[in-house]
């Protein structure tokens, strides 16, 4: 009978996390500022185009050279990896704090050796009956102790702070979760930006080199003219300059190629001089995702979700604070054996045990837990507002990518049609130099126009491409919500790499 009441109150005390409750507000995602359409979404792109649902996003741009540098990204790209870490070291939070949900049990095991000195007073007597001189004696006593036992701490959850704890902690995870998909993503489009840019500067120094061949034309028919009589040594200085200022221009881009070349190599996580690419043909197809609904940019972008679990995480902590204000229950219990000898210690006649509730209140602690719930409402409130700025920044970004591609697309036919009359009126001019009827003033100035013009139209491809690029990263580039793991999957923690 004396061991049915501990059973009984165990019984008791391990059903009150069942009957327990969690204190504080249940999550509700708050409402996020979102127009029911874009600003420019009567914009139709001339090329609108989207990756298939199982391929990589700058798969619309049919290059096979950046597809091979972007899977580079998830190998070895030094930020995502750093990234990938904070995320496993989120999730190994969770389980921390996870773990308190349960009892700990602790095995321990002892030997001690006690003892100590007696002093007793004998009268000697001696063997003739004559009385002998009274002396002391000392003996030593010692004695030998063993114990075993097993011992438990559990701490009930009965206002529901360590699932509160929990929660936030998973919300946090999923945080990080969404902030290595941010991550990747901005590695992904900064280095087809790069890349594109690179190209660009290829393209940049073929344009260059065949205007310096085609200066070297107009020298050729400067010298000519001299020796004819019929201009100044003056043309022939003024077409040299011209020749040598385009020469080193196209020496120029050999350096701007090369910094973007070391930029890709240091995003692919290896040192410049490992990364060489060939110089490549630059694309004049410039495809655009369609941008579909401003409210589908809550489940599209990775930053979004982020914020948006940041609030999950606070609104948790509230609950963690409200907490404080009720006592705590904790059930600390052992069993175990102690006796003189190590043999028979586990017998039943040497077992001790203990088993009790302790509970736990504050009456007094200066205001602090006054403060702490209301610090807990305020992060709470921050992190609302960071959500609500972030989607309007995801809007805002959309709706610049957006005007940009089409002021780039009409501004890249107007200037389409600018350089097609600049080389009629280099040909022009040039042909009037040959027959005298124009100075050489008139060739540098429609030689200069049309070279201007094509870099013009050079600069405004390439912007038309690193936009579409913006544009792809801010619709999320093919990320969605749905992609950050569920609880279930966060509390099955992964063995480290």
């Amino acid at each position: 009978m004396m061991h049915v009441r501990p059973l009984r109150s165990v019984t008791l005390l391990a059903l009150l996390p069942l009957c327990s409750c969690a204190v504080g507000p249940n999550y509700h995602r708050p409402e996020a500022p979102v127009s029911p359409a874009y600003k420019e979404g009567n914009w139709q792109p001339a090329l609108p185009s989207a990756p298939a649902n199982d391929a990589a996003w700058w798969s619309v741009y049919n290059d096979p050279v950046l597809d091979s540098l972007e899977r580079k990204i998830e190998i070895s790209n030094q930020t995502v990896k750093a990234a990938e870490a904070a995320y496993r070291s989120a999730r190994a939070a969770v389980g921390i704090d996870r773990g308190a949900l349960l009892p700990d049990i602790t095995a321990s095991g002892s030997q001690s050796r006690r003892g100590g000195n007696a002093s007793n007073a004998v009268s000697a007597i001696s063997a003739v009956g004559a009385p002998g001189a009274t002396g002391l004696s000392t003996a030593s006593n010692s004695r030998t102790s063993y114990s075993a036992a097993l011992s438990g701490n559990w701490q009930i959850d009965l206002w529901g702070r360590i699932r509160r704890t929990v929660e936030s902690d998973v919300a946090r995870a999923q945080v990080s979760a969404a902030d290595l998909a941010s991550a990747r993503l901005s590695a992904q489009s900064t280095l087809a930006q790069d890349y594109f840019l690179m190209r660009a500067a290829d393209e940049q120094k073929r344009l260059l080199d065949a205007s310096v061949e085609a200066f070297r034309t107009s020298l050729q028919i400067a010298q000519n003219r001299v020796k004819a009589g019929v201009t100044t040594v003056a043309d022939v200085y003024t077409a040299q300059t011209e020749l040598e200022n385009t020469q080193a221009q196209a020496t120029n881009a050999l350096l701007t190629r090369a910094r973007y070349e070391h930029a890709i190599a240091v995003l692919t996580g290896v040192t410049p001089a490992e990364l060489s690419i060939a110089t490549g043909s630059f694309t004049t197809t410039v495809p655009v995702v369609p941008a579909g609904m401003p409210s589908t940019l809550l489940e599209r972008r990775p930053d979004v979700a982020a914020a948006e679990r940041t609030v999950a995480s606070a609104n948790a902590q509230i609950g963690v604070a409200r907490s404080a204000w009720f006592p705590s229950l904790t059930l600390t219990g052992s069993y175990g054996f102690t006796g003189d000898a190590l043999a028979g210690l586990l017998n039943t006649g040497n077992s001790v045990w203990s088993l009790g509730p302790s509970l736990a209140e504050t009456l007094f602690n200066g205001g602090a837990r006054i403060a702490q719930n209301q610090q807990a409402r305020a992060n709470y409130d921050e992190a609302v507002a960071n959500y609500r700025e972030t989607v309007l920044t995801a809007l805002q970004q959309v709706e610049d990518d957006l005007v940009g591609l089409r002021v780039l697309q009409e501004q890249y036919g107007l200037q389409q049609a600018a350089v097609a009359d600049a080389r009629r009126s280099e040909e022009l001019v040039l042909n009037q130099y040959r027959a005298g009827t124009a100075d050489y003033a008139t060739v540098i100035t429609a030689q200069t126009t049309r070279l201007n013009s094509e870099i013009s139209l050079l600069t405004i491809l390439s912007q038309r491409l690193t936009s579409s690029v913006e544009l792809i990263a801010a619709l999320g580039g093919g990320w969605n919500a749905a992609q950050l793991p569920q609880p279930n999957l966060i509390y099955s923690l992964p063995k480290s790499p």
